[in-house]
C-alpha cells in the first residue's frame, strides 16, 4: 500500500514539474496581456477616426435624431388645453340676443361620426367609456359652432382642469354676457385663447372650486 502511495506521489510531482515548464512565468503573462491591449488601442482609435471621417454617416444619424424629435414634439395629444393647430375655435354668426333669448339654446350634441374624426385627429385609439367629452372649445351658448376646429377630446376626470370645471366657466360667461358685464366677442376670445386662465380670472381662484 505504501509503495502505491509513493508511486502516485512521484507521478504527481513529475507531472507538475513538466506542466510548470510549459507555463509562462507570472511576469511574462502580465507583459503578454499588456502587449495585447496595446494592439487593441490603434484599432479603437482607427474606428473612431473612421466614424468621424464619414460625414454622410454622421449626417444621417443627425437627421434620424431630428425626425424622432419632431415626431415626439408634434404628435397629437390631448389634455386640459386643446392643440391650437387642431382646435383654434370657430363661431357662428350670432348676436347677444341670439344666445340670451330663452329657448334659443337647444342641445348641441356632437354626431358620433364627427366625434370619431376628432379622436382620430388627436391620435386617440380605444377610447375608454366616459374618459373624454368631445367638447366645444367655444360653447354653443356663446355662439360656438359645430365645426371640427371648435372640438377636442376633453378629459372628464384625469386632470384637475377637466370638462366639469369648464362647464362652470361656460355658465358663468354666459350669465355675464347676458347681464351685460362683458360682451360676447370678449367671452368667445377668452374661452378660446385660454379657458383655464379665464376660469382663474372670472372665479378669482387659482384652483377649481370644490363641487
Amino acid at each position: 500500500m505504501r509503495n502505491m502511495e509513493n508511486a502516485i506521489a512521484d507521478f504527481v510531482e513529475l507531472h507538475s514539474a513538466a506542466l510548470n515548464r510549459q507555463l509562462p512565468p507570472v511576469s511574462r503573462a502580465r507583459a503578454l496581456l499588456k502587449a495585447q491591449l496595446a494592439d487593441l488601442r490603434p484599432q479603437a482609435s482607427s474606428l473612431r477616426w473612421n466614424l468621424a471621417a464619414q460625414p454622410a454617416f454622421a449626417l444621417a444619424l443627425a437627421a434620424a435624431a431630428l425626425v424622432v424629435f419632431v415626431y415626439l414634439w408634434s404628435r397629437p395629444t390631448t389634455g386640459s388645453i386643446p392643440l391650437r393647430q387642431l382646435t383654434p375655435g370657430a363661431v357662428r354668426s350670432v348676436a347677444k340676443s341670439d344666445v340670451c333669448t330663452a329657448g334659443q339654446n337647444r342641445a348641441f350634441v356632437v354626431p358620433v361620426a364627427l366625434q370619431r374624426r376628432v379622436f382620430e385627429e388627436y391620435g386617440i385609439r380605444d377610447v375608454p367609456p366616459n374618459a373624454y367629452e368631445v367638447d366645444y372649445l367655444i360653447t354653443p351658448e356663446l355662439g360656438g359652432s359645430s365645426d371640427i376646429r371648435n372640438l377636442w377630446p376633453e378629459p372628464y376626470s384625469s386632470t384637475v382642469w377637466n370638462a366639469h370645471v369648464k362647464d362652470e366657466l361656460e355658465d358663468r360667461l354666459h350669465r355675464m354676457v347676458c347681464d351685460g358685464q362683458i360682451d360676447l366677442a370678449t367671452a368667445q376670445h377668452e374661452i378660446a385663447t385660454d379657458w383655464i386662465g379665464a376660469y382663474k380670472k372670472y372665479f378669482n381662484s387659482s384652483r377649481p372650486r370644490e363641487n
